[in-house]
């Protein structure tokens, strides 16, 4: 999420109460989660297994739960509670309204036909020549392009699956993101569309996506991507161009896919994918596949 103007690192920290580490004026530009971070953003960790990979990605502000020797030319802020501040600094600058205010403050492009029974969540944009058949759910901030179909009971932009527990109860991260679905998108029937928690969930243009997949937040699916029905995609994870997923493929968080590459039926994915055909439930190469029931088949 980036702040509409530059934050100071102490206004931020009276924002919170916390103590901080680094010149007071220390410029911020917005938040991340740790996947996601640029230069200027704040990123938050509460674990000292997460530690370094916080302090060294690429968030040059750091909400932290301990005060720790801080990296050159990046700054701390010190807090009992990260995931609770951090929450707080999106809210903060980003209101949440969860279709309990409308503010018709929707832009839509000329030629676009949308149901009377779609409901339009606030801040969203649609450009020219799109199609929103009945019941679809748009969120607030959703922005959809040009010459896009999206499907009866389809829904963009909801809240992503990230929690903690706390006292025995589930406490979730606060989706202060958006989706972002490019020009000559088509998305079939009952389809769910998490925005990011602090950047945007993104479907490539010209990509085909079928009935009942699920995509997580703050993933991002290339250009003419083709994704059959019931695929779950967790969050963070990056598709590249012309990518092709069949039925029922799993990817779990924060996994790469490269362009061209294609994962037929149930393939389950755990880690990264050079270019190639995958199957199987830990994503194995497909003629590798084929080699070794041939031999399986040939034992005595």
């Amino acid at each position: 999420m980036r702040f509409h103007s530059p934050q100071k690192l102490k206004t931020i920290a009276d924002l919170i109460g916390s103590a901080f580490v680094g010149p007071e004026d220390f410029e911020i530009l917005g938040t991340n989660e740790i996947h996601m971070v640029k230069p200027g953003d704040i990123v938050f960790v509460n674990h000292p297994k997460y530690y370094d990979k916080a302090l060294n990605s690429a968030a040059t502000i750091i909400l932290i739960d301990k005060e720790v020797e801080c990296p050159e030319g990046k700054a701390l802020l010190v807090s009992d509670d990260p995931f609770r501040d951090f929450n707080k600094i999106n809210t903060h600058f980003t209101r949440i309204y969860n279709f309990t205010e409308e503010l018709h403050d929707v832009e839509i492009g000329e030629g676009t036909k949308i149901h009377h029974s779609a409901v339009i969540g606030n801040n969203v944009k649609i450009g020219k020549n799109t199609l929103i058949f009945p019941n679809v759910v748009i969120g607030d901030r959703t922005e959809i392009g040009d010459n896009v179909v999206i499907q009866s009971n389809t829904v963009l932009g909801g809240d992503a699956f990230y929690y903690r527990k706390l006292n025995g109860n589930f406490d979730r991260l606060i989706s202060v993101g958006n989706v972002i679905i490019e020009n000559n998108v088509e998305i079939g029937n009952g389809c769910t569309i998490d925005r990011g928690v602090t950047d945007s969930t993104i479907i490539g243009e010209g990509s085909v996506l079928d009935n009942q997949i699920q995509i997580g937040h703050d993933t991002v699916i290339g250009k003419k991507c083709l994704i059959a029905s019931q695929v779950g995609i967790a969050g963070c994870c990056i598709i590249g161009d012309e990518v092709t997923l069949w039925g029922q493929v799993g990817i779990a968080s924060g996994n790469k896919i490269e362009a061209g590459s294609v994962l037929l039926g149930k393939t389950g994915v755990n880690r990264d994918l050079e270019k190639g055909t995958y199957i199987g439930m830990f994503a194995e190469d497909f003629k590798t596949y084929l080699k070794k029931e041939v031999k399986l088949r040939n034992l005595k």
